[in-house]
């Protein structure tokens, strides 16, 4: 009797821990035919790009803006220029809900675990579960996508724009800090 209820504990716990050792954070990288999370930059004009850095479920705001200004550098340094200016950026958060049934709720379907629950309906008593009344686990899936357009210049930066960047500043304080993609 235990080992028939212990397997199928097993497998689900070898599963669970299959599948969280896959989820990570977006890795600062671009963004490919592989997936659609990273980094992308496309040339506007000559000393302007659009620059952005989209990433998964489980990279945070801050990852996703941090790696946007670091590619922002990168982008400004390659092309030869020393500073780097944001005229418009944005975050972007794309919310969903994700409902997933409890799955130590009892019903007709799995009557291997949980109480007995029986209700009224139609004048006579059910000895399986509501099928209405099913229990759901609800979670909210926060993903977040920041891009920016920069001009891009030569020389020291613009004193007092608070958009200016000094591009070989901003790899050395951020570059350290992003996960890199292997």
């Amino acid at each position: 009797m235990r080992l028939r209820f212990l397997k199928p504990v097993l497998l689900a716990t070898a599963a669970a821990l299959a599948l969280s050792a896959c989820a990570t954070a977006t890795p600062y990288g671009p963004a490919g035919v592989d997936s659609r999370y990273g980094y992308s930059d496309q040339r506007v004009d000559t000393d302007r790009y659009r620059v952005s850095f989209a990433g998964n479920s489980l990279t945070s705001r801050e990852q996703v803006e941090m790696a946007l200004l670091l590619r922002a550098a990168e982008v400004t340094t390659e092309n030869g220029y020393d500073w780097f200016s944001t005229v418009n950026r944005a975050t972007d958060r794309d919310v969903r809900l994700q409902g997933i049934p409890d799955p130590f709720y009892r019903d007709r379907y799995s009557p291997f675990w949980g109480p007995s629950w029986r209700y009224y309906r139609r004048g006579s008593w059910s000895l399986w579960g509501d099928p209405f009344d099913r229990d759901f686990d609800v979670r909210e899936i926060d993903r977040f996508e920041a891009s920016a357009e920069i001009v891009m210049g030569r020389g020291t930066k613009p004193a007092g724009d608070a958009n200016a960047f000094d591009a070989r500043e901003v790899i050395q304080n951020l570059g350290s800090r992003v996960t890199r993609a292997m």
